[in-house]
């Protein structure tokens, strides 16, 4: 698959819109097959698997949760992207399309610019994904004594993966740096065993791939964002689960769950899925306290960096945008422990 030559797959039962967006994708140079319904639609992807799917919502006969939902449980169609496109604009409907799988949502009537940018977007994170499955099935090829060989392979693998964000953005090369310390500190302080604790180190730098597909207007803005460029950057934590989620190995397994999760609240506050309490795997909770930690210390040409006296008061006692209700208690009482070692580990890499 190139970019600008791939194979996209529309889905919608209204003939007018279909032929809208197919004039708009065939003019960045993309093929296109069209169906008029979800079954239609499964009987191609089992013909001709293309690279990305743009799928109406509401339908007659299946769907289209019920397509998203099939498509992500066969073996051969889970790693292709699902855009769905819906006239639904409650909160619970996006919600049930991304918990069914599909990467990215778009609201009825599309707007061309928009949906440009999205396929764009998305076809990128395929190339890296279908990299990155490339990368696993020659490494599996060779395993057998050459363990030891094949997790540095790995290690090798994520640092060009978290390379290419620090590329973009220099302020995010230095964070992931000091997160891999951070996570694996407070991993220890909550009693995790030692795999766990080895796993998270690696894993972690990987939290915020998504942002290879955030475009640059917004990624290196130097003010605050705009509501709709706030929107736009939140999708990195589901494009990041897009870029790992082919990954076999522990690493880059536990990296797709904290790229996907770094932003869920205990509350149910966060983002992407509104996830709360135990609904949150165990790294995305360590995450989302450690990214708080180090975001409240950095500079930002926005903001001054603070202390780590009035960080760890944010954290416990909060300031309005930062709550304690945002984090597990657990973590947060194994942060009172290590509050220390947080210090000595952003001083020793900043």
């Amino acid at each position: 698959m190139k970019g600008s030559n791939a194979l996209i797959l529309l889905v919608d039962d209204d003939a007018g819109i279909r032929a809208i967006v197919r004039s708009i994708l065939e003019a960045q140079g993309h093929r296109t097959l069209e169906a008029a319904s979800g079954e239609e639609a499964l009987d191609l992807v089992r013909k001709d698997l293309p690279d990305l799917v743009l799928l109406d919502v509401e339908m007659e006969g299946i769907s289209g949760f019920e397509v998203v939902r099939l498509l992500k449980g066969d073996a051969k169609s889970r790693h292709v992207p699902v855009i769905m496109i819906t006239g639904l604009a409650d909160r619970e409907s996006r919600l049930r399309a991304l918990e069914n799988g599909a990467e990215d949502y778009l609201g009825k009537p599309v707007d061309p610019a928009e949906l440009k940018m999205r396929v764009r977007n998305h076809l990128r994170l395929k190339q890296y994904s279908d990299m990155l499955a490339d990368f696993n099935r020659v490494l599996e090829q060779q395993v057998g004594a050459r363990t030891a060989q094949l997790q540095d392979a790995y290690k090798e693998a994520i640092y060009l993966l978290t390379s290419a964000a620090e590329f973009r953005d220099t302020d995010t090369g230095i964070h992931v740096r000091r997160i891999s310390h951070l996570t694996a500190a407070l991993s220890r302080a909550m009693k995790m065993d030692a795999e766990f604790v080895d796993t998270i180190f690696y894993a972690s730098p990987m939290h915020d791939i998504g942002k290879i597909g955030i475009p640059d207007s917004v990624l290196l803005k130097p003010g605050p964002l705009s509501p709709s460029e706030w929107a736009i950057m939140r999708t990195h934590a589901t494009l990041g689960r897009s870029i790992l989620q082919s990954g076999t190995s522990p690493y880059i397994r536990m990296g797709a769950t904290i790229a996907e999760t770094h932003h869920e609240c205990w509350d149910g506050s966060g983002y992407p899925a509104g996830l709360s309490e135990e609904q949150i795997p165990m790294p995305g909770r360590i995450m989302l306290l450690c990214d708080q930690y180090d975001a409240l210390r950095s500079k930002r040409p926005y903001k001054a960096p603070l202390d780590h006296e009035a960080v760890t008061r944010v954290i416990r006692e909060g300031d309005g945008r930062t709550r304690p209700e945002q984090f597990c208690p657990a973590v947060l009482e194994a942060f009172d422990s290590c509050a220390g070692e947080f210090d000595m580990i952003y001083n020793g890499t900043s």
